[in-house]
């Protein structure tokens, strides 16, 4: 399989502005216009030239769909620098994967799949209304279904342990979100660690409401969802190597992590 392209692009922030997200320290304080948009992906493809690619993650400090976010006017564009290419992955709150998304659609080359990530988080029903994201768990369940059913894929992100969930029962309910999240059709299902860093989940700490959870249930939660046969699971590993540098447990589980990423009987996880 070959590589891919993983390109964050900077944009307004996020309305919804989740208890957890750190994204917004990316945005701009200005609208973007829709040559800003491809201007960027422009510099990111170019980082690439000369290499072959099969897919293209572009994500961003808020949804795709989200027309303040992401113009319109910049989708027949982003399609066309996608001919060629397997697989295009984009981000997206639920609340927007509705009629909007059809002519987005109609601008895409022949071949060419999309997936729709979103951030579930968790499915513990208290603890998903208390993240600000003004959803329930039910409403990623029937935007899965709508976005299957133009077509698409559906890829759910899911937090080790989140703020409000009580400590006993974290692991608990980490496997069960990482369950909800393939009962409800995502392939796949992305298992990450609750980092801080944000201001707010620091002041959530100080509060009792959140403290990280053991690196390992990166591991328990993949091997659980695997277990389950319904799509691939896999682990985000993007700022484990540090840690990995000075501590060898870090440094072997992070190893294990990459293995079930690549292998097993799950097709390439990019």
């Amino acid at each position: 399989m070959l590589p891919g392209l993983t390109v964050f692009l900077r944009n307004r922030e996020c309305p919804w502005r989740c208890v957890m997200c750190d994204l917004w320290r990316g945005a701009s304080s200005q609208p973007v216009e829709a040559e800003d948009v491809i201007a960027q992906v422009d510099v990111a493809l170019a980082s690439r030239r000369g290499r072959r690619m099969s897919w293209l993650k572009l994500y961003n400090a808020g949804s795709f769909f989200d027309a303040g976010a992401i113009p319109p006017a910049c989708h027949a564009g982003i399609a066309l620098r996608c001919s060629g290419l397997n697989r295009l992955v984009v981000e997206s709150h639920p609340a927007l994967v509705g009629e909007r998304v059809k002519p987005f659609l109609r601008t895409l080359p022949p071949g060419l799949t999309v997936e729709v990530a979103m951030g579930l988080e968790t499915a513990h029903p208290q603890a998903h209304e208390r993240l600000n994201k003004r959803t329930t768990p039910m409403d990623f369940g029937r935007a899965a279904v709508r976005l299957r059913g133009m077509g698409m894929g559906v890829r759910m992100f899911v937090l080790t342990r989140p703020p409000f969930v009580a400590r006993e029962q974290a692991l608990e309910w980490l496997l069960r979100s990482v369950d909800f999240a393939l009962d409800a059709g995502a392939d796949p299902v992305v298992v990450i660690p609750t980092r801080g860093g944000n201001g707010a989940m620091e002041r959530l700490r100080e509060a009792g409401d959140w403290e990280e959870g053991p690196l390992e249930w990166l591991e328990q939660a993949v091997l659980h969802g695997r277990a389950r046969g319904l799509g691939r699971v896999m682990a985000d590993t993007w700022d484990l190597g540090h840690r990995a540098l000075w501590d060898p447990s870090v440094r072997a589980l992070l190893e294990r992590l990459h293995q079930l990423n690549r292998g097993g009987n799950q097709s390439n996880p990019g």
